[in-house]
């Protein structure tokens, strides 16, 4: 898993079957402490969770993702993260 920032929706009129319904957000790789880099990746990820835009979410990908998703996805949204705690 990684953490991420939702930094905007992407809106998708047109769908395949799989994704109909689904909600796209674009997000941002982040560190631990919700930075992200110069060179930090952004992807779109299938929102599982009712996140939104400034969240700080939890973001699973590969064959984990599409097995709890269940739709054509490779990367979900499966976590809001409410704060990181290091001891």
């Amino acid at each position: 898993m990684i953490l991420a920032k939702v930094t905007g929706k992407v809106v998708a009129t047109q769908k395949t079957k799989a994704l109909e319904g689904s909600k796209l957000l674009i997000i941002v790789e982040i560190d631990q402490d919700q930075n992200s880099s110069d060179n930090a990746s952004t992807y779109i990820a299938i929102d599982m969770v009712g996140a939104g835009q400034g969240d700080i979410v939890l973001v699973d990908w590969g064959y984990s993702a599409y097995e709890f998703s269940g739709m054509s996805a490779d990367m979900s949204i499966v976590g809001i993260v409410d704060h990181i705690q290091f001891d």
